[in-house]
């Protein structure tokens, strides 16, 4: 298809006009250690730099030991409460953990039976997208990209507000309500209107339940027959909680106060996060994980024999196997050390639902490459420091076996992520009233104008000095 669409060749014209585009772009690394530039906004050890204040999320990994800070094992609040207590709280049989979380994180404090009722409803409520909106734009022109599908779908919505630019607190409490319900809808259609139109899929639209949660309407509006267990419902409310916000330093929940603090719409901001969600480097990872154990459940004959896979992630280290980026996906982490808290409740979860599926042989596989990769990293990378597997490690195996496709992979935790995103911005429109404008230092030169006379004259470049008398000895030979 890119061979004959013009709209996207490459032509030589292009390539030319790159390699003068990368020559001028490139900075000397050793002006970032002159200047004292934190690259990534990052120190030499990784250590975040202070740029913000928040209550909204606290992400631990260390503990103080005689007034000296030592790795610890992970841990994650949400408002105060450690969210392995939250997940440990909520009735077994309650499938709305994710709606007491939102509730949590947008005003500060657990919902009574009550409240949390009222909330539900009001998201249930606003779980209706505007009428004719997918006819009209989830099936036109459907993208093979599902978050670029949510944006677009994002920044359309503004077309249908009547207050989209009023950024007072309720109005965008308001916005963000009912973009927290209504992410699930976009995301799915888009994949069925994807599927349908690319690839000759059935084409199904269920309409979501007054009286389910968001888990139970994904899986039920996902899937042909609408049914799945309390054990499924269970574990992907667990994993949304799990993944619906990790402080304000992350990329995408910065993008979204940095964009809220230019006076922007909550739309605008919400597409910008989406689209730092999107790269690879950031949301995408567990879909990495996945294609990386397909691959090597490929390649390993014995799934238990722990030679066997200690090779085969040797050649992953050594750019021998794979993708070839000398990565194991799913390990490490720019906080964690020890342990991801996430990561360690999901196990917990996806073992369960693992022996549900008769998939326990797969989970054995992800335990055994656990065990070994973040010895086999640290030894091989020399690194002072340990490496954990991170969430991402289980998150796409646990998707994988609630039927969820890899193309919903990261809308899904864009679904998870928006009301953590929805009490950022909200934090930052409360207490900001500047813009977010850091510094970057010009490392170039200054040089005089020249006229398109003087740009376009025959040069003269050292080197034609150098050669000019050669030139002239070998006329004048020529002419004797």
């Amino acid at each position: 298809m890119t061979k004959n669409n013009p709209f996207c060749e490459i032509t030589p014209e292009l390539e030319h006009l790159s390699e003068l585009s990368a020559k001028c772009s490139v900075i000397d690394p050793e002006l970032y250690s002159k200047y004292d530039v934190k690259r990534g906004l990052r120190d030499i050890n990784g250590k975040g730099v202070l740029v913000g204040l928040t209550e909204i999320s606290d992400v631990c990994s260390t503990k103080i030991v005689d007034g000296v800070s030592h790795p610890a094992d992970g841990e994650l609040y949400y408002r105060g409460y450690n969210v392995k207590d939250i997940i440990a709280g909520i009735d077994e049989n309650s499938h709305f953990g994710f709606e007491e979380c939102t509730y949590l994180l947008l005003f500060g404090s657990l919902p009574t039976k009550d409240e949390l009722k009222e909330f539900t409803n009001m998201l249930s409520k606003y779980r209706t997208l505007p009428t004719s909106f997918v006819r009209d734009i989830i099936m036109k022109a459907p993208s093979r990209d599902m978050m670029n599908t949510l944006a677009r779908s994002v920044l359309t919505l503004y077309s249908y507000d009547d207050r989209a630019d009023d950024i007072s607190l309720p109005n965008v409490l308001r916005q963000c309500l009912q973009l927290i319900s209504l992410f699930p809808l976009l995301s799915v259609y888009g994949y069925q209107a994807y599927k349908h139109y690319h690839d000759g899929a059935s084409l199904f639209i269920h309409p979501p339940k007054e009286e389910y949660s968001t888990a139970e309407n994904i899986l039920h509006i996902l899937r042909a027959d609408s049914k799945f267990t309390p054990l499924e419902a269970k574990l992907l409310d667990t994993a949304l909680i799990l993944h619906m916000e990790h402080g304000g330093g992350n990329n995408s929940t910065f993008t979204t106060h940095l964009v809220s603090s230019s006076g922007t719409d909550t739309y605008s901001a919400i597409a910008a996060s989406l689209g730092s969600l999107k790269g690879p480097k950031h949301g995408g990872a567990n879909i990495k994980v996945v294609k990386m154990f397909d691959d090597m459940k490929k390649q390993v004959k014995d799934w238990s024999n722990e030679d066997e896979i200690a090779d085969y992630l040797t050649k992953l280290l050594h750019k021998e196997a794979f993708d070839h980026a000398g990565l194991i996906y799913g390990m490490g982490h720019a906080v964690y050390t020890l342990s991801d808290p996430r990561e360690v409740i999901l196990k917990r979860f996806a073992k369960a639902l693992a022996e549900e599926k008769g998939r326990m042989k797969e989970f054995a596989l992800y335990e055994l490459v656990e065990s070994l990769a973040g010895k086999m990293i640290k030894e091989q990378r020399n690194l002072q420091k340990n490496v954990c597997a991170n969430v991402d490690f289980y998150s796409g195996f646990v998707y994988s076996m609630l039927g969820i496709p890899q193309e919903l992979f990261t809308p899904i935790f864009a679904i998870a992520r928006m009301p953590g995103w929805s009490a950022h911005r909200l934090e930052e429109l409360t207490n900001a009233n500047k813009i977010i404008r850091p510094a970057y230092k010009y490392v170039g030169h200054h040089t005089e104008f020249e006229t398109m006379e003087e740009r376009s004259a025959e040069k003269i470049t050292d080197e034609d000095v150098k050669e000019e008398p050669e030139k002239c000895k070998k006329e004048e030979k020529g002419k004797k």
